[in-house]
């Protein structure tokens, strides 16, 4: 649970400062690019009416057609309600960054805007943090109060943990969410056993995964013998960044690495919105909106 003494002026000031830079973003950029991507999953009776040319023959009321001695359709809307749930990793790997903020504050701000961006629409929205172990959950709910809290919860909270297990906070979800709901998956993906728990929950839920990344982890910097120490299990190396080799096979083990991600998710069929310590998340998450709003006009 969280802490009362976390929640402090401050604590509330950030959360203050936060809020009123992502509903700018959301009011702005944010709001229609969500709502024409995440539709409601249910679909409630309306009226039944006279067919018009281009209706689809199955949603003709066969009996009031009978009775009616000419087509009727039955005419259904969409249940626009949604249950969105994230699922923030903070483990230990979430405190490394090398440019302007660590992964962990990359981690709050893309909960924060995609929260707003929930509410704004009158979704329900929740969140559940974890590290080698589910920490803490809020359930999904509505309302700008609701919202203000899980970003501070996400803010605030301080992981008992250390290592990352994607599958039990993946395995939660799936026993806590008896809905089909949007869920989406925060992390660095620092857990190999990622593809079983991620297929299980792909089969019920619509799942997006937002990988976390920092620009050191795609390539090493010429800065002679270094120590990096890792920061789940606190083992130490050391490494001669000033070799070429060292460099260059680096670089292609973070290449293929990241292409067996993109290759994994791809089977799964769950999309990928790559985010970034240098970069992040705007560019990123207006692309994904965009490309899947062009995936959904064209199921149309």
């Amino acid at each position: 649970m969280l802490q009362k003494s976390a929640v402090t002026p401050d604590v509330l000031r950030q959360v203050r400062l936060i809020e009123l830079r992502t509903r700018r973003l959301v009011n702005s950029l944010f709001a229609g690019e969500y709502r024409s991507i995440f539709k409601g999953h249910g679909m409630e009776f309306a009226e039944v009416r006279e067919y018009l040319p281009g209706d689809e023959v199955r949603a003709i009321d066969w009996n009031v057609t009978a009775r009616m001695h000419r087509p009727f359709v039955k005419r259904y809307i969409e249940e626009r309600e949604l249950t969105v749930m994230l699922a923030v990793d903070l483990s230990g790997s979430s405190q490394f960054g090398t440019v302007s903020r660590f992964k962990a504050e990359l981690s709050t701000e893309l909960a924060a805007v995609l929260t707003m961006s929930a509410v704004r629409n009158n979704d329900r929205v929740g969140v559940l943090i974890f590290t080698d172990r589910v920490e803490h959950v809020v359930p999904p709910g509505k309302g700008r109060r609701h919202a203000l809290r899980i970003i501070r919860d996400v803010l605030v909270h301080k992981p008992e943990g250390r290592g990352t297990d994607i599958g039990a906070a993946l395995e939660y979800l799936n026993r806590m969410l008896a809905h089909r709901s949007i869920v989406f998956l925060i992390s660095d993906l620092a857990d190999p056993g990622l593809e079983r728990p991620l297929k299980f929950l792909a089969q019920r839920h619509d799942v997006v995964v937002a990988p976390l990344e920092d620009p050191a982890e795609w390539q090493l910097p010429d800065i002679g013998i270094a120590r990096f120490v890792d920061p789940e299990t606190g083992a130490v190396v050391s490494v001669d960044t000033s070799d070429r080799r060292v460099r260059e096979e680096f670089a292609r083990a973070s290449d293929a690495e990241r292409a067996a991600r993109r290759q994994l998710l791809r089977r799964l069929a769950i999309d990928e919105v790559p985010v970034n310590t240098r970069d992040g998340y705007l560019e990123a998450l207006l692309r994904f909106f965009r490309a899947r709003g062009r995936r959904v006009r064209r199921r149309w």
